[in-house]
């Protein structure tokens, strides 16, 4: 490789015996940092502990319910106030509270738990967001 200074930087190309750069797998290679920000804190994968850099990790939401399935029927018979199972249609009623966990995977858990998939070159292009479907647990 050769050395170029920028800004007094020293930047390294590796470069092929064509004279080529090399290939890159991901254009932002497979961080959300941007160019010009420097260093990004890092978080501890839910996982296994490892440490990665927080704008490379996987980050999903998990949202359940406060109280399990089998006794939302015993509290909503032993409770004075209506309560109501479904938020989107509440007509005046309690809606119990859900759990709100922030999950952050490093990049080898996200795949072996399949919460990301490995992709072919052509689809690593496409940049829209998945259809979000639900999940049943």
């Amino acid at each position: 490789g050769y050395q170029r200074r920028v800004r007094g930087f020293p930047l390294i190309f590796h470069l092929s015996p064509l004279g080529e750069s090399m290939t890159v797998k991901r254009r932002n290679h497979g961080r959300t940092k941007g160019r010009h920000r420097g260093h990004v804190n890092s978080i501890r994968c839910t996982n296994c502990g490892r440490f990665a850099p927080k704008d490379k990790a996987i980050k999903r939401f998990i949202v359940r319910n406060m109280v399990e399935s089998a006794a939302v029927r015993d509290l909503q018979e032993a409770s004075a106030i209506k309560t109501v199972t479904d938020p989107a249609n509440p007509e005046g009623g309690y809606v119990l509270p859900k759990f709100y966990t922030k999950m952050q995977y490093c990049v080898s858990c996200a795949i072996h738990s399949r919460i990301v998939r490995v992709r072919s070159r052509e689809d690593r292009r496409i940049r829209t967001p998945p259809q979000r479907g639900r999940r049943r647990m």
